[in-house]
């Protein structure tokens, strides 16, 4: 049985940034978003109201989340005055409201029914990404209106499993878990690739297609990596609606 066809109502957007075009400091330069990693809060909120005006929504438009590496998700029906509390996924079907996931080597996950009118936001880091975070979200979708096979899946930016080095007992848990996101590093070493195991996870669940930006947080300079530096910044993939226009 195929999914019925719905003539969509809003146009979904998504971004991810980069740490180019902010105002903090070293180390943290310069276009941090994460105001939980010792940067000063002015230029956290500075950067964050750049991003608000970058993406053309007033600041209080965009939901933040106090994430824990938990696979706990949280539906989102208008603004909240501070970060979504002991979160790491948030759901809404309100148009112009940008749901934020914030990384540093951990997946953000964006996900969309463009049809029905729901998108999710999700961090996916090796934790939540194995005690099934996933499965969580899409379920909490369909809750809200969504079809499984209408759901488009995009893994943002990520520390590949080409760096990804870790004890091989670790990979073969996270195997056991997230099916696919064993591999070995350039070094030869036991390594994770959470985005193939997820991958492989949101296909297996129906998904219409899954979209991957390639790039590695480690290789590239470009973006934050707290592997590569301890002390750093943090990128966001921010998904929104917009309404078609006449609708």
């Amino acid at each position: 049985m195929t999914a019925a066809s719905v003539t969509p109502t809003v146009r979904v957007r998504r971004v991810v940034t980069t740490r180019a075009g902010g105002v903090s400091a070293a180390p943290y330069d310069s276009f941090n978003l994460g105001d939980h990693v010792g940067d000063d809060p002015a230029a956290v909120t500075a950067n964050r109201r750049r991003l608000a005006a970058g993406i053309g929504l007033p600041f209080e438009r965009l939901v933040w989340m106090e994430q824990i590496h938990s696979r706990n998700v949280t539906v989102v029906s208008g603004p909240v005055a501070a970060p979504v509390e002991a979160t790491d996924a948030l759901v809404t079907t309100e148009p112009g409201l940008a749901l934020v996931v914030l990384t540093a080597d951990c997946v953000p996950l964006l996900l969309s029914d463009d049809e029905a009118g729901v998108i999710a936001a999700v961090h996916a880091g090796r934790v939540g990404a194995r005690i099934g975070i996933v499965p969580r979200v899409l379920d909490t979708m369909v809750a809200q209106g969504a079809d499984v096979a209408r759901i488009g899946a995009f893994l943002g930016p990520a520390a590949s499993g080409r760096q990804y080095e870790v004890p091989a007992a670790m990979q073969a848990d996270v195997e056991a878990h997230l099916p696919g996101s064993a591999c070995t590093t350039e070094r030869g070493t036991p390594g994770l690739d959470l985005r193939a195991g997820l991958r492989r996870q949101l296909l297996a669940a129906g998904v219409a297609g899954v979209a991957e930006d390639p790039r590695c947080t480690i290789e590239d300079r470009a973006l934050f990596s707290y592997r590569r530096s301890g002390v750093t910044g943090r990128i966001a993939g921010a998904i929104w609606m917009e309404p078609i226009d006449g609708e």
